[in-house]
């Protein structure tokens, strides 16, 4: 009888410990996810927010006492945001494309190809990923220039298709695989870039489908490069218009306008997560297939 009630005291406290551990945690964890939503929270804010509203408040307010949609209609008829969306997107897949495009070929040579040199070649470039990229931002606007490729889509796209990051990701992935299936595959004939295409990618389809969506999203973000490379409209990117949009105040920096584009931009981001989302997580938590 009194083990049972020593246990059932143990019990309770356990339960009670567990309870107060579980409080703890999801309050931090709901704090934590306040503080990474209110960014967002602000942004639609301000989008309906008026331009007189807005800087008529000498203390920013939580709400909107007249939401309006004037500044999706300003963000659309000030800059002809529409054509830097269609180039934001041009640019966009033809990057990831091409990245993809070099990207495996390169992963499965480091992971299963065997040639002199290559874990030497692997580490100069694992060394790459130690450059600033301010140097190299500097290098590719002298080549792009030097090569009369400025304001050019070629100009956009070319100096982004490589990763560092991404070859090696892919190529850890890849190094999962049991070597006895490509010995095998081998041994029937299958070539390399068969086997590659046939077995490699399906295995690591999730690790694929995970870097596809970052380069996109790196791509549709892209600020700096777009800027510093085009000067004509007819090769502007979204980021482009968010900086006319600003510029296109009163007198003053037109946010609530700024704030709606970049809302637009979004959406296709946020859809995009939503609709991947399962194979992005299972891409970054799944190493590949281990035998």
């Amino acid at each position: 009888m009194d083990q049972q009630m020593n246990f059932e005291k143990i019990e309770k406290k356990t339960t009670a410990r567990r309870r107060v551990k579980n409080v703890v945690l999801y309050s931090v964890l709901g704090f934590w996810a306040l503080l990474v939503l209110f960014p967002f929270y602000w942004m639609l804010l301000t989008a309906f927010k008026s331009y007189g509203e807005y800087n008529g408040e000498s203390i920013p307010k939580l709400f909107v006492s007249n939401p309006t949609l004037e500044n999706f209609v300003n963000a659309f008829t000030e800059v002809p945001l529409a054509d830097y969306f269609l180039n934001t997107l041009i640019f966009t897949l033809a990057t990831t494309a091409l990245m993809l495009v070099v990207v495996i070929p390169a992963a499965f040579a480091f992971a299963r190809l065997e040639f002199k040199g290559k874990n030497l070649v692997f580490t100069v470039f694992l060394s790459l990923m130690m450059i600033p990229n301010e140097l190299v931002i500097i290098t590719n606007f002298t080549t792009i220039t030097n090569l009369d490729m400025r304001n050019t889509f070629m100009g956009l796209i070319l100096p982004s298709v490589m990763s560092v990051f991404y070859i090696y990701l892919l190529k850890e992935n890849f190094s999962q695989v049991p070597e006895e299936l490509y010995l095998a595959a081998k041994v029937d004939g299958t070539s390399d870039f068969k086997y590659m295409w046939k077995v490699m990618l399906p295995i690591c389809k999730p690790t694929v489908v995970t870097i596809t969506i970052l380069k996109v999203i790196e791509c549709w973000n892209s600020y700096i490069w777009p800027r510093l490379i085009t000067d004509e409209e007819a090769y502007y990117l979204v980021s482009n218009g968010i900086q006319e949009l600003r510029e296109s105040g009163f007198g003053r920096e037109n946010i609530p306008s700024m704030m709606a584009a970049v809302v637009a931009i979004s959406v296709p981001l946020v859809v995009l997560f939503l609709i991947f989302r399962k194979k992005i997580m299972a891409g970054v938590a799944r190493g590949g297939t281990k035998g």
